[in-house]
């Protein structure tokens, strides 16, 4: 699809959202296929989303992403919502219609598998239990993308159990609440471990969870990628798990993103992670 005839505009909505690396990676994917266009930080206060939202159309922008505060509180304001935002309950996407539509889905599912297959081509996520540290929007997306690539048993891990069996009512199974307690023994036999919390971020204390029942043979994923590798993983690492940070995961979210906007599907190169990876 050319552009040569207009600029391009897109945007991710969130407050705080000056920290957020995606300006810098649609940036660099609007240069890299030579479109005149920007992709900019938008700070929407709480209760203003509404009339951001639909000042996107007359502003000529394509589309936004959606950060903290807002991915819920979009599901009542666009005019449309996909069956996956709509069972994740969040959006992370918004794209503007010919009309002036707004159409929400939630790219952050596709994003975490991306991130898993990119660097575990044959990974199979049906070869044994998965456990879920969180219950929070980070955690629905994950359980939710496990579930649709096959996973057989989910075990969601919450300190606040009725948080973690509010998902578990809504996904249904293989989705399973663990309480915090139990946190440990739920390693047992896990070929996945996915930690969505903000536990182990800058500024953070680590999550509090010991590796000793976990298989040598497991993945360890953290959909953090500030910093780059968190105390878990590190731990992970050093008893010889394989591991993997959260910043695939927000390179590839962006792809489909761009397919929907541009009708472009942009690639995730060593240069581009090596550039977002310079700025952390």
């Amino acid at each position: 699809m050319a552009h040569t005839d207009r600029f391009l505009l897109a945007a991710v909505m969130g407050w705080p959202v000056m920290h957020s690396r995606s300006p810098m990676m649609h940036n660099h994917w609007l240069a890299e296929h030579g479109l005149e266009g920007a992709y900019v930080p938008l700070a929407i206060e709480p209760g203003a989303l509404g009339p951001a939202l639909r000042a996107l159309h007359p502003l000529k922008f394509a589309g936004c992403n959606l950060t903290i505060p807002h991915k819920q509180d979009a599901l009542a304001i666009v005019d449309e919502i996909d069956e996956t935002a709509r069972r994740i309950g969040a959006i992370s996407c918004v794209t503007v219609r010919a009309d002036g539509s707004l159409h929400g889905t939630n790219n952050d599912c596709y994003g975490f598998i991306e991130n898993v297959l990119e660097a575990e081509p044959t990974f199979r996520f049906d070869a044994g239990p998965v456990v879920v540290m969180g219950a929070g929007g980070g955690a629905r997306a994950v359980v939710w993308a496990l579930a649709q690539r096959g996973a057989k048993e989910i075990r969601l891990v919450n300190r606040t159990l009725s948080r973690a069996q509010r998902i578990t009512d809504d996904f249904g199974a293989p989705v399973r609440a663990i309480e915090w307690a139990q946190r440990h023994e739920a390693l047992e036999g896990a070929c996945l471990l996915v930690n969505t919390t903000s536990q182990g971020m800058v500024g953070m204390e680590p999550l509090d969870l010991t590796l000793q029942h976990l298989p040598a043979s497991a993945l360890v994923a953290d959909i953090i990628y500030t910093p780059l590798e968190t105390l878990l993983l590190r731990e992970a690492r050093l008893r010889g798990n394989r591991t993997l940070n959260g910043l695939g995961m927000l390179l590839h979210q962006g792809r489909p993103a761009w397919k929907s906007w541009f009708g472009i599907e942009p690639a995730v190169t060593p240069r581009l992670r090596a550039i977002i990876e310079a700025s952390l």
